[in-house]
């Protein structure tokens, strides 16, 4: 995928006392730290570390409760649930899964709306070539860059959980896989006068957005995608001269991001259950090759409140 940059970051222009927050605009450049380290990443130079689901054959067909208390077990403990089933959930056990952790969002899209089956569930297939039309990515050979799900929304209208099975990996040895990156392991890697920044500074004219870092506890939770070619519009809410700080904060968060030390792979399986809390993990998408078979790529997908 091609990215455009430009020569220099766009300055933060600061308001006159008594006007508001400080704002500005990030764009990033080809000298950036995260951008050699993205491409390697997602360009499938640098293979991340593999999860696997834990085998339970016997969850695909066995009670319904069996299987909520596992997933349960599982993201209590990490904030992440893998489990390898013997087959793929049927749609009502799919969506059942989604009821037990919340409710499930519906896809309103008009872009998606082809891949929607039951309101609900997004039926994720490479099935388009590599494209710059953001509305199609998810269902071509693109990398997607790390993320949190619907990071622009309020915290309340943010999935709280991400859940995905796999019903056909496509090409076993060159297709696209799931990216995880713990956010504990970035904050870890963050001086603590950037996440003082970040922890003041949250997307511009998003009502009820919340900052790009904040504590929740006694862990710090991220709210950010990387917006690769396009500008990351900002507001500062702190004092006037440190929002100067807001593009090198944002660097440094972008390429701890993309530090390959912490980044985890989900190599697919046809049965592998997913449950991803949004809340301790960035996820992303490498590369996936050009193969007919890699096209065959299929995983259903519940997004959960």
């Amino acid at each position: 995928m091609e990215h455009r940059t430009s020569l220099s970051p766009v300055r933060p222009t600061v308001p006159n006392a008594g006007d508001g927050p400080a704002h500005g605009a990030f764009l990033a450049d080809a000298a950036d730290p995260h951008v050699p380290l993205r491409e390697r990443l997602l360009g499938n130079g640098i293979p991340p570390a593999d999860v696997t689901g834990r085998p339970r054959p016997d969850l695909a067909s066995g009670p319904s409760d069996t299987l909520h208390e596992e997933v349960s077990e599982q993201l209590w403990s990490r904030g992440l649930a893998a489990i390898q089933l013997d087959e793929p959930l049927p749609n009502d056990r799919f969506t059942a899964l989604g009821a037990f952790l919340g409710t499930a969002m519906p896809e309103r899209d008009p872009a998606v709306a082809p891949y929607v089956e039951e309101e609900v569930i997004l039926n994720l297939r490479s099935e388009h070539a590599r494209t710059d039309d953001v509305a199609l990515q998810p269902f071509a050979g693109n990398y997607l860059s790390l993320h949190t799900e619907s990071s622009g929304a309020p915290v309340e209208r943010q999935p709280r959980y991400i859940v995905l099975m796999c019903l056909a990996p496509g090409d076993a040895s060159q297709g696209a896989r799931t990216v995880l990156v713990p956010m504990r392991e970035v904050a870890r890697r963050l001086a603590p006068e950037t996440l003082a920044v970040l922890s003041r500074t949250r997307y511009r004219d998003r009502p009820g957005v919340p900052t790009i870092a904040r504590q929740v506890g006694d862990r710090w939770v991220f709210s950010l995608r990387d917006f690769l070619a396009d500008e990351l519009q900002w507001s500062y809410e702190g004092p006037e001269e440190d929002a100067t700080a807001v593009g090198d904060a944002l660097r440094e968060l972008l390429a701890a991001m993309y530090a390959p030390e912490h980044a985890q792979g989900l190599q697919w399986r046809r049965g592998l259950l997913v449950v991803i809390d949004n809340t301790y993990f960035f996820h992303g998408r490498t590369s996936g090759s050009a193969t007919p078979e890699a096209r065959l790529r299929h995983l259903k997908r519940l997004r959960v409140v």
